[in-house]
C-alpha cells in the first residue's frame, strides 16, 4: 500500500517518465507537465522537511525513486525508433535527440523562471521549477547513458532496480558502467555512491540556477548549458564504452 508520504514522489516519477518518453512533446504540453511536476516536488519537499530530511538527501531519494521507472529501450527498439541506424550512427542520433530534449527543458524552465523573476511576489515558487528542470535533465541523461550501453553491447547485470542504481551512479561519475568491476550492480547504493549522486544532482541544480534572470536570458542560458552538458556526458560515456572493446552490434 502506498503511504501518504510516498504519493508526491510517485507522482513525480510518473510525470518525469512522461517528460522523458521517446514520443515528441510540444512546448505547451512540456510547460504543463513541468508546472505539475513543480507542484508535486513542492509537496514532496514539504513532507521531507517535516521529517527533517536535508535538501540534498531528499533530491537524491526522489531521483532514485524515478530511475527504475525510466523507459529505457533495448537495442532492437532503438533501431526501430531511429530508422534502422546501428553502431556509431545510432549513438550519434541518440545523443542529438537527448541534447535536443535537455535543451528544450532548459528553455522552458528558464522561461518559467524568467516569468517568476518578473513577478517578485511569486519568486519563492521558482526553486521548485528549477528542481523540476534538474530532475528531468538528469533523467534524460541517465536514460541516454543506459541506452548507449545497449548500443555498444555492454550488458549491465541485475534486475531493474539494480541496473537503475548502476546507471545513476555512472551518471554521477560521468562515465560508463564496467560490468566486470566489483559491485557494478548492487541492490542499493552505498553511502559513498549516494554522496556522489547527491553531489552531482546539487551541481546540476546549481547550473540551472543561472536561468533565474529577467526576460528570455534564462531560457537562452538554460537551453545552451543543458545541451553542452549532455554532449559532454555522452562523449565521456562513449569513450569509456569504447575502451571496454565493446563494439556496436551490427
Amino acid at each position: 500500500m502506498t503511504s501518504a508520504a510516498d504519493e508526491p514522489n510517485n507522482e513525480v516519477a510518473d510525470l518525469v517518465g512522461k517528460l522523458v518518453a521517446p514520443e515528441e512533446t510540444d512546448g505547451a504540453e512540456r510547460r504543463r507537465l513541468l508546472g505539475r511536476l513543480s507542484g508535486a516536488l513542492a509537496r514532496s519537499a514539504g513532507k521531507a522537511r517535516e521529517r527533517g530530511v536535508g535538501r540534498g538527501r531528499w533530491l537524491a531519494d526522489v531521483f532514485m525513486n524515478i530511475a527504475p521507472r525510466l523507459p529505457v529501450r533495448d537495442y532492437e527498439t532503438l533501431r526501430d525508433h531511429h530508422y534502422g541506424l546501428t553502431g556509431e550512427q545510432l549513438a550519434d542520433d541518440l545523443v542529438r535527440t537527448a541534447a535536443k530534449a535537455t535543451m528544450a527543458v532548459g528553455a522552458v524552465g528558464g522561461a518559467l523562471a524568467a516569468a517568476e523573476f518578473a513577478a517578485p511576489p511569486l519568486l519563492l515558487s521558482a526553486p521548485a521549477q528549477i528542481v523540476a528542470e534538474t530532475l528531468v535533465v538528469a533523467a534524460i541523461e541517465v536514460k541516454l547513458l543506459a541506452e548507449l550501453h545497449e548500443v555498444y553491447g555492454v550488458k549491465v547485470p541485475g534486475n531493474g532496480t539494480q541496473r537503475a542504481a548502476a546507471f545513476a551512479l555512472a551518471w554521477s561519475k560521468q562515465r560508463g558502467v564496467n560490468p566486470l568491476a566489483p559491485g557494478s550492480a548492487t541492490i542499493a547504493l552505498g553511502t559513498a555512491a549516494k554522496t556522489a549522486l547527491r553531489n552531482r544532482l546539487m551541481r546540476t541544480l546549481g547550473r540551472h540556477l543561472t536561468t533565474l534572470g529577467p526576460f528570455l536570458t534564462g531560457a537562452v542560458a538554460g537551453g545552451a548549458l543543458n545541451r553542452a552538458a549532455t554532449r559532454k556526458l555522452a562523449g565521456a560515456v562513449r569513450a569509456d564504452l569504447r575502451r571496454q572493446h565493446a563494439l556496436p552490434p551490427g
